[in-house]
């Protein structure tokens, strides 16, 4: 398996996913703008959202995909089975039982999460009215995770990249069609992504029954296999979703700040998630998998180069993106929401917060590639250490920035966080003999470097200023935006070039 190739692939399919969740954020902002009923959804969506990343995408997938992949190299088909459907029955008991308990107990969640909307009581009755129409998403999407993690380890990455498109096509037609018709309309984007979850469930469902690996409830099964699973999920949960559990509780902390402090740092996070997504969620994914067989094979020199492959990569592409948010703050999101109720001042308090997460970009996606270093492993423990210090480190930092600088000061806790996360998970790998660093780093991050100075040059000559794009119509705002980011990412790939990079020169495969 060609892991640029599965890198270019997944990347792909993502790219699709994000270009359409920017449409459903422009119409979002553009229906709905900044103010009370958007805070009470993007609060109430947070939760089951926050969920989603922690036990589907962060700890289910963590834990489930190396013991997947244990199974498949050396156990026989029949027994792969048996733990796939084994663990289905364990995590659908499971989620149904919590999404009972979080549709009953959403006055309990809303009180604890969002302690400032208290004081507003119709602000706090819809914010639960919307979590109880939400939370189910937490059963679907935890399943499609399951399925998602399936077909990845059979090398088939396009499907489960590409499913998420289906919750920001169902944002896309609720906002347009619904609204209109339910009361209060923002009712109708709760109901998109109860409708989202169904989709991306129904949309796998048939290639797993492609491979033959559709799973089937079985309450009672003789293999252990899905009980490591569980048991690894816990611990999972801290090791790598750290930054999500401080969004939940900077969420708590902005909800005591002015009406509007939510959405700025959730439409600011949108814009961070596009990068991280394309490389970060794409890197970890295929290095899973790939690490997971390495470990199996005992092949320890492999699996120290496939990280250094990762990590290299992530500085080659995630340098650029960082200092491009931090560049094009006002222009980006000027472009893509300053329309409809969409303030001037919006864009000014949004703009804060995207150049405060920017900092910490780069953490962000070299945790998703340090991580699964452990994961693959299946040590939990290491990485749980680290995150309790992170998520300490976090919220100290939360209460030093938010009286200078309010909801700025929270995206850049987290930010800062994430670089901390990233720093003590490679200190560790690297004290373990994990990984040893491949020849040539100096002079790689010197390139890097030099290409970065040339394209920040260019970019904030040719941005201009950030009032001049206030001015622009939206239109004009659209196509000097395009002009401006292809002529720095040319820049950028230029000088690489010039200074002797190569596409070959990052071609690998990945553990059969």
């Amino acid at each position: 398996m060609n892991l640029l190739k599965a890198l270019a692939t997944i990347s792909g399919m993502t790219l699709i996913s994000r270009i359409l969740g920017f449409i459903r954020d422009v119409l979002i902002a553009r229906i709905f703008g900044a103010g009370m009923e958007t805070d009470a959804f993007f609060v109430a969506f947070r939760i089951p959202n926050l969920l989603r990343r922690l036990f589907a995408e962060g700890a289910f997938s963590l834990a489930f995909v190396p013991i997947l992949a244990e199974y498949k190299n050396r156990r026989t088909s029949e027994e792969t089975r048996e733990l796939i459907n084994h663990v289905a029955t364990l995590l659908s008991i499971a989620l149904f039982s919590i999404t009972l308990i979080g549709v009953i107990a959403a006055p309990l969640i809303i009180y604890v999460s969002a302690p400032g909307f208290i004081a507003s009581p119709h602000k706090f009755e819809l914010t639960v009215e919307l979590l109880r129409i939400t939370f189910p998403y937490i059963l679907f999407i935890s399943l499609v995770a399951l399925a998602g993690g399936i077909l990845n380890t059979h090398g088939k990455f396009a499907v489960p990249a590409l499913t998420p498109a289906l919750l920001n096509l169902s944002f896309i037609g609720c906002a347009l069609w619904l609204a209109p018709l339910v009361n209060p309309p923002v009712l109708a984007l709760a109901w998109a992504v109860f409708i989202g979850g169904m989709l991306q469930l129904a949309f796998q469902a048939p290639f797993l029954m492609r491979i033959k690996l559709m799973p089937r409830l079985r309450l009672k099964s003789r293999d252990s296999g899905a009980w490591r699973v569980l048991k690894q999920m816990g611990p999972a949960v801290f090791g790598v979703s750290i930054s999500q559990i401080s969004l939940l509780i900077n969420t708590i902390f902005a909800s005591f700040l002015i009406t509007g402090s939510v959405s700025w740092l959730y439409y600011a996070d949108r814009l961070m998630e596009f990068p991280a997504g394309l490389l970060g969620v794409a890197l970890g994914t295929i290095l899973l998998p790939s690490l997971s067989r390495h470990y199996a094979d005992n092949s320890t020199e492999e699996y120290s180069r496939l990280l250094d492959w990762g990590l290299r990569l992530t500085m080659l592409l995630t340098l650029p993106a960082a200092v491009a948010l931090a560049l094009l703050a006002t222009p980006l999101i000027a472009t893509l929401f300053y329309h409809g109720e969409f303030s001037i001042n919006d864009v000014w308090m949004t703009r804060n917060a995207l150049m405060a997460y920017s900092v910490g970009l780069l953490g962000l996606i070299l945790v998703k590639v340090l991580a699964p270093g452990f994961y693959a492993r299946q040590n939990i423990r290491t990485p749980v250490k680290i995150a309790l210090i992170t998520l300490i480190a976090t919220q100290l930092m939360n209460l030093a920035f938010i009286i200078p600088l309010r909801h700025a000061g929270l995206a850049l806790a987290i930010g800062l966080g994430a670089c901390l996360n990233a720093g003590l998970l490679y200190y560790k790998l690297r004290s373990h003999q994990i990984y040893q660093p491949q020849p040539g780093w100096p002079i790689f991050m010197g390139k890097i470097l030099m290409a970065l100075t040339t394209m920040g040059g260019i970019l904030w000559f040719a941005s201009g200023s950030d009032a001049s794009w206030l001015a622009d119509s939206g239109f004009e705002r659209a196509i000097r935006l395009t002009w401006v980011v292809a002529i720095g990412a040319t820049s950028y790939f230029i000088m690489l070039w010039l200074l002797g990079f190569r596409l070959k020169n990052f071609a690998r495969r990945g553990a059969a």
